[in-house]
């Protein structure tokens, strides 16, 4: 195999005429020169240089390779520099899936952080519900994913499948999410300090994504309900609007609620308590690129806000 520190040495001794004066060119001595030449030759498989007394000329495999070589050496000079300049983050890019209320809080925080501090690093966004957006990290179609998973009223509901779903994966906790109820501003509940979910029982409910709506009835069941879901939309407005309307109760996490303007809402706390995890996630290998940890650290400052 032809290395790029013969390809060097080549060139200098071609440049150079001599052993000697490419030693000197390169700072090294003449036998580490003609100890490189000698096992270039023997991996090209052909002599490159002809010795005539003090002087030596290139064969025509030599002339061959030195022409190719200029454009290996540069080629691989801009290769070098480049990913130099993406390990010290003057460039590269992280391509990020989020949940959209984690979009619309966490993520504009961190990502002005990091345009502050690493204007050279391109961050792209697009928005997906996980479990979608686990399986865009996995697939290798993006390279960081903001997530969550619910908890549970009851601990031992939760399983070890839920523990494990991300167990090949580098799990970045940032912040526990309360959901709230809300109700109409009305409502025979609002203004409560604390309303338990058995009390929403006959009322008609307004759901949320498929895992939200999933863990909603899981919970309801849990206190002795099967909630009536009227109406389900992935939309946070549209559920804040269909609850303002008069048109049912639902919870959302906190920062959904936080996101949206609660026009006509009551938000009152609801008991049993529940919470649902809110974490970033990324590949070892990736865990380990400058840019994704730059935004890693970004995600948990804005976590902490």
């Amino acid at each position: 195999m032809i290395e790029a520190r013969h390809l060097r040495v080549l060139r200098a001794v071609a440049g150079t005429g001599s052993f000697s004066a490419a030693a000197r060119e390169l700072g090294c001595t003449q036998p580490a020169v003609s100890q490189q030449m000698k096992a270039l030759e023997q991996s090209a498989g052909t002599p490159l240089l002809v010795r005539t007394g003090r002087e030596m000329r290139l064969t025509q495999a030599g002339t061959a390779l030195v022409r190719h070589a200029a454009g290996i050496l540069a080629g691989l000079t801009a290769a070098e520099e480049e990913v130099a300049a993406i390990a010290g983050l003057r460039a590269g890019r992280v391509r990020l899936v989020s949940f959209p209320s984690g979009s619309s809080t966490l993520v504009p925080t961190a990502l002005a952080a990091m345009r502050a501090e690493h204007p050279g690093t391109r961050i792209s966004l697009v928005e997906a519900e996980p479990p979608r957006s686990v399986e865009m990290l996995r697939e290798g179609d993006c390279d960081l994913a903001l997530a969550f998973r619910y908890g549970s009223a009851s601990p031992s509901a939760v399983g070890s499948a839920a523990e494990g779903e991300w167990e090949d994966l580098v799990v970045r906790p940032l912040l526990t999410d309360r959901l709230v109820g809300l109700v109409p501003e009305g409502h025979r509940l609002a203004g409560a300090e604390r309303v338990s979910m058995a009390e929403l029982a006959d009322e008609p409910w307004i759901a949320g994504c498929p895992r939200c709506r999933r863990h909603l009835v899981e919970v309801c069941e849990e206190v002795g309900f099967t909630p009536r879901i009227d109406f389900a939309t992935d939309d946070y407005p549209a559920v804040v609007g269909l609850v303002g309307a008069g048109l049912g109760v639902a919870v959302l996490p906190e920062l959904a609620v936080e996101s949206v303007r609660a026009k006509g809402v009551s938000t009152v706390a609801v008991e049993p308590a529940v919470e649902r995890e809110v974490v970033a996630l990324t590949l070892p290998d990736l865990a380990r690129v400058p840019a994704v940890a730059a935004t890693l650290a970004e995600l948990e400052r804005a976590a902490t806000r």
